[in-house]
């Protein structure tokens, strides 16, 4: 039996015993319990939360590197829903019950993940080809071309059909609130409601949605925008990119679509367009780094890459790899950097922490080429017997690695060419209980609209970009501070419970057809 949405009932009011935490989860829990009144919530996505690998020491549980999931497992645990995902790992299958179920933790579980499973054919056409090869490059402008295959639609179409059968499977008779993850299941919606159109259906769309004459050249722009039309509510980080999707619909199929109220008509039925900006679990992450293990990792990234003769200034960047985040342009500002500033020579040092990504993926491979291309060429003409300026560290790191190093930075580097919103920047921000380090940060991210306390650049511009380098490391350290702490009153303000409760309070509005 799956968990439902407890029954709470809101407090005439909260003490100041309560702390933030669990103020933030309790708040979120009653939104949610105002929204579903006693409705099974079950999140879908085609990344799971948790990764059951083997080990030579048995099956380890492992929690993937990625935004989606650092965003949404706050929520998940909060509600104590049901999360179905692709099952990927090399012990996924053994680690699940007879229903492909498993609680999560396993020791005291606070939610249900759901593995949907994928033939190797399945997988290389529905992610690979469509979504990553197709959608992904058509909705981010980082010059690199789609490429659209009919058999890889295909494949698309039959992964959506499965997800959809597993969201059935879980709900069963009952009614739920389904809330559908991004780009991977557009077509996901509309399978639903034409089976359960008593169903509550939400969708986030976690990367940027394009204008409307980059969507144009999608093959199956029509059948794509119906499935997302499905939902009842679809959120996007910005309202820009709301415009974008209102805009796509208002010339590619036939809709009525209310510009004034953000709504679009599609078979008779509503869908809410709204903006939604995504952030982090703060207090978590604040806690999380301060925790010894973390302060170890620390001490031994700091023996381990610093160089003589002087003490280290740390550059840092910290992404998947992958064209969209600008790795190229960062590398390429650095080398301008010590060009213009050779005083800087053996003072200073880039450590880029790159998570391999989609390497099935041409694109991603011709990438990593021009990446180990850019290192050498770098390091050999300003590296000195005693100092190596570029290190590109290429791995899957773990949690506890990733925060020691946002408090090794001096200045982290976001680059991106296009993004929907960056969770690394916010993570950055909240992992700094020192109140240090100085945030550069690419304007063409949706955090560039909140964080406009970091430094903002333009990455396609090398010289501003060499130039917002030197700023940050010449920074006295007051403003450095100052800069910081204003930026950590953003990320409070706007945390994860925020952005669910939000999502959430709005569904809640479009039960009552609107009314605020």
């Amino acid at each position: 039996m799956l968990p439902r949405v407890p029954d709470i009932s809101r407090p005439d009011d909260i003490g100041p015993s309560v702390d933030d935490e669990s103020f933030s989860t309790q708040s979120l829990m009653e939104s949610v319990s105002d929204t579903a009144q006693g409705a099974k919530i079950i999140i879908v996505s085609n990344r799971e939360p948790v990764i059951h690998e083997l080990t030579a020491r048995g099956i380890k549980a492992l929690r993937p590197a990625s935004g989606l999931v650092a965003g949404l497992e706050p929520i998940v645990r909060a509600v104590h829903g049901t999360w179905i995902a692709h099952g990927s790992g090399s012990a996924d299958r053994q680690a699940v019950d007879q229903n492909d179920c498993v609680g999560v933790p396993r020791e005291n579980p606070e939610y249900l993940l759901r593995r949907v499973w994928l033939t190797r054919q399945e997988e290389a056409g529905y992610y690979y080809g469509l979504s990553n090869s197709a959608l992904w490059p058509l909705c981010h402008i980082a010059h690199t071309r789609p490429v659209f295959n009919r058999s890889d639609w295909e494949q698309y179409k039959v992964v959506n059909a499965k997800f959809c059968d597993a969201v059935l499977e879980e709900v069963g008779g009952d009614r739920a609130i389904v809330f559908i993850q991004d780009y991977h299941l557009a077509l996901l919606p509309r399978l639903i409601k034409n089976r359960r159109p008593d169903l509550t259906l939400v969708q986030f769309w976690h990367i940027p949605w394009p204008n409307r004459e980059a969507f144009r050249i999608f093959p199956w722009g029509e059948e794509l925008l119906d499935g997302l039309l499905g939902n009842d509510l679809l959120g996007f980080h910005i309202q820009y990119h709301c415009n974008n999707f209102l805009d796509t619909v208002d010339r590619a199929i036939e809709a009525k679509v209310d510009y004034e109220h953000f709504r679009i008509f599609r078979g008779g039925r509503p869908t809410s367009v709204r903006p939604f900006p995504i952030s982090v679990d703060r207090r978590q992450i604040e806690r999380d780094a301060q925790q010894p293990p973390v302060m170890d990792r620390l001490k031994e990234l700091c023996a381990e890459y610093s160089q003589p003769p002087s003490k280290q200034q740390f550059i840092i960047g910290v992404d998947r790899i992958d064209y969209t985040k600008g790795i190229l342009e960062r590398l390429r500002g650095f080398d301008t950097l010590l060009k213009n500033h050779p005083e800087l020579r053996g003072r200073v040092t880039l450590l880029n922490f790159g998570a391999p990504s989609r390497m099935h993926v041409e694109a991603y491979r011709e990438l990593n080429d021009k990446i180990d291309d850019l290192v050498d060429d770098i390091n050999w003409r300003h590296q000195t017997e005693q100092w190596v300026p570029v290190k590109f560290l290429r791995s899957h790191h773990d949690y506890t690695t990733i925060l020691a190093v946002y408090q090794l930075a001096d200045v982290l580097l976001v680059t991106s060419l296009h993004d929907g919103m960056n969770l690394v920047a916010k993570e950055f921000v909240a992992a700094r209980p020192d109140e240090s380090g100085v945030l550069i940060l690419s304007t063409y991210t949706g955090a560039a609209r909140e964080l406009e306390d970091a430094l903002l650049v333009n990455p396609y511009d090398t010289d501003l970009l060499a130039e917002r380098i030197y700023q940050a490391l010449t920074m006295p350290q007051h403003d450095r501070q100052q800069r910081m702490k204003r930026l950590k009153e953003v990320i409070a303000n706007n945390d994860i419970y925020k952005w669910g409760k939000r999502i959430f309070r709005e569904l809640h509005y479009t039960h009552k057809g609107g009314e605020r």
